[in-house]
């Protein structure tokens, strides 16, 4: 399985807008419709080397600071132009 390794920054939030979304049940942010703004982009061919890149990505200054953050998302096999959806049901 493949993966992407993206480092992002992080959008602000006003604090009433952390309140609301706690007090109305919702999220703060939706990835899928509004993602944040990406900085770096890398593939890996595996999980081991998707941590490798992604701990050396968290390395950077802005990542350590909390301006930034790393992510590795799962994709599916090669060439299927998909996203890869873990099974929630499993253990």
């Amino acid at each position: 399985m493949r993966f992407l390794i993206v480092r992002t920054d992080i959008r602000s939030v006003a604090d009433g807008d952390i309140a609301a979304a706690w007090a109305g049940g919702h999220r703060l942010r939706d990835e899928t419709t509004a993602p944040e703004p990406r900085r770096q982009i890398v593939h890996a061919d595996d999980r081991d080397a998707a941590l490798i890149l992604a701990r050396a990505l968290a390395t950077v200054g802005a990542v350590r600071a909390g301006r930034q953050r790393v992510k590795v998302l799962p994709l599916s096999e090669p060439g299927s132009g998909r996203w890869h959806r873990p099974d929630r049901t499993a253990t």
